[in-house]
């Protein structure tokens, strides 16, 4: 079975808003990211995971939730780029850890 065209798309707009600098907005506006995907590519590998452990799908295979695995993801990029900010609510290791 492979993924549905709406997971696809879901991850090809995501890619896009990172490569862009408008990912989260504007949650991360002003916040210089690429320089810390640079300096810890794990960074990117992290926010992607969490932007992927997040997505709903429905029993078609359609994504239910896009906006806010990005939301999820950006505040990640957030917390990890700016001293004292803390992603409300915390962060669960199901969102995060799963990196497979």
């Amino acid at each position: 079975m492979k993924i549905s065209h709406s997971v696809s798309g879901a991850i090809r707009r995501f890619s896009y808003w990172i490569a862009n600098g408008t990912v989260g907005h504007p949650l991360l506006d002003g916040v210089d990211y690429f320089d810390e995907f640079r300096e810890s590519p794990s960074l990117l590998e992290r926010a992607y995971a969490i932007f992927v452990n997040n997505l709903e799908l429905d029993e078609a295979g359609n994504v239910l939730n896009a906006k806010y695995a990005e939301q999820r993801a950006a505040q990640y990029i957030r917390q990890y780029c700016v001293p004292g900010y803390v992603a409300d609510p915390p962060f669960e290791d199901s969102e995060e850890l799963n990196l497979y």
